[in-house]
Formats: structure tokens, C-alpha cells, sequence
């Protein structure tokens, strides 16, 4: 792939503020950056609006209605694939990333343009105790059903994805529309053997955010997310069984 083209992708529920501020800084690096309006209310509807009135470079895509993260990048990476862009930068709209980590994850890119670029997470002490012991246990079922133990984080929405190759996974299967999402598009490109890099990225949690991650419902979700990927592997098994001796005869 000799023809690289760089944007952004930011989904968004409810968080028009931080997505306001988000594009204001990710308008200087001069490239495509995707609002993905996933049927927000009001407030972040305008918010959204008054991103594209102040900043030349935002495209805005609103969905009718509230159908999950999965649905928002779905419909970005549609858009990216319009505007010819060969990979695009995900980052969630609620302020938690640090957005300086975007020029270096998109060099990463420019080198390895075959693969998809995943952030994890470098906490400071904002972070909820119950949600990182939640990662930890997501993070070892993402390994055992990859059957690759160096996997850093199958969570984190900060990533480098690449175009064509992820919309081609989206359309050829079934991939959950909201908080599966990430651990199962991550899944599914290692499936198709993407190579997966992955670099640190700091987050913080702000004492006056509101996440769209709900907890007993989201994390029945995500079990059976995996629960459909173990059955996945199983018949996957020896592919990934061939794959994982290669890997360790290099």
C-alpha cells in the first residue's frame, strides 16, 4: 500500500462538549476529521454543528437513532472509504486520550500500513479500580481466543484501523454494534491475520465526565461477545494453532 491518507474518526453519544474541544485540536493537523453523531440529544447535536461551522476539516454524519459504538464506526468507516482514505484514527469523543499521541500512532501507520495500531491505556490515578480489573479479565479472554498471548489491550478506542481491510471484516460478518465492539473488531482482523502493534497512550478519567459504558449491562454484553468468539476459534483452531508454531519458530 503506497498511498497512505490519514483522517480521524470520533464517535459520539452525548458528549458534544469534549467532541467540540476534540476537533478544535485535531483541526490542526489539517486532516478529514469524522463526527459520527449516534443519535445524540439535543445539546451534542449542536455542539456537532458548531464543529463543522468553526472547523474547515470536520465532516459530520448524523444516524437517526442511538445504535451503538460498533454501528457510529461502521458508518465512518463508510465515509473514510468515500474519501479515499486508507486508514483513519479512532478516538472517543469523551476527552479521556490524549490526542498528542495522534501524530506518532499515524507514523506508525506510514510504516505499517498493513496493520492496525491500537493504543493501551496508561492510567493515572482517575481510573475507576473496578474498570481496569474489568480490562485485565477481557484482555486474557481476547488471548485465548486469538490464541496470541501478545495482545497489550483489546479495549482501548484508540486506534489507527485500515480502511479497506476493516470494512471488509464489517461486511463479510456479524459484529457487535455497541461496547463488544472493539474487543471483536480487534478479534476478527487477527482472525484474517492483521498484524496488531501496540503503543501506549495516556487516559484520564475527568471528575466530571459521564461515560456511556453501563455496567451490568454492558459487561452481560461483552460475555457474550466472547462467548460466540470461543466458538469461533474452536473452529478456527487450526489456523491459528499453524499460525502460533510459525510465530514461535521466528
Amino acid at each position: 500500500m503506497n498511498d497512505v491518507k490519514t483522517g480521524f474518526l470520533v464517535p459520539v453519544y452525548n458528549h458534544g462538549k469534549t467532541a467540540l474541544s476534540l476537533a478544535k485540536d485535531l483541526d490542526t493537523f489539517d486532516m478529514p476529521i469524522i463526527l459520527v453523531d449516534d443519535g445524540s440529544n439535543d445539546e451534542t447535536k449542536s455542539y456537532l454543528q458548531r464543529s463543522c461551522t468553526l472547523y474547515k476539516n470536520c465532516i459530520l454524519i448524523t444516524q437517526k437513532k442511538n445504535c451503538g459504538k460498533g454501528a457510529a464506526i461502521n458508518a465512518g468507516i463508510d465515509k473514510a472509504h468515500c474519501l479515499n482514505l486508507s486508514h483513519v484514527l479512532q478516538i472517543d469523543a469523551d476527552g479521556q486520550h490524549d490526542f498528542n499521541r495522534a501524530i506518532f500512532f499515524l507514523s506508525e501507520a506510514l510504516k505499517n500500513p498493513q496493520a492496525l495500531i491500537c493504543g493501551y491505556p496508561e492510567y493515572d490515578e482517575t481510573v475507576p479500580q473496578i474498570r481496569k480489573k474489568g480490562r485485565v479479565i477481557a484482555n486474557t479472554w481476547t488471548k485465548i481466543v486469538t490464541l496470541d498471548y501478545n495482545i497489550t489491550d483489546s479495549m482501548c478506542g484508540f486506534r489507527v484501523y485500515p480502511v479497506e481491510p476493516t470494512r471488509a471484516v464489517m461486511r463479510n460478518f456479524f459484529i457487535d454494534k455497541r461496547m463488544g465492539f472493539d474487543i471483536e473488531i480487534l478479534v476478527r482482523l487477527v482472525w484474517k491475520n492483521t498484524p496488531t502493534i501496540f503503543y501506549p497512550v495516556s487516559v484520564t478519567y475527568p471528575h466530571d465526565g459521564t461515560s456511556n459504558f453501563h455496567f451490568v449491562r454492558d459487561n452481560i454484553r461483552i460475555s457474550l461477545v466472547f462467548t460466540r468468539l470461543f466458538f469461533g476459534m474452536i473452529l478456527r483452531l487450526p489456523i491459528l494453532l499453524s499460525r502460533k508454531m510459525q510465530r514461535c519458530k521466528n
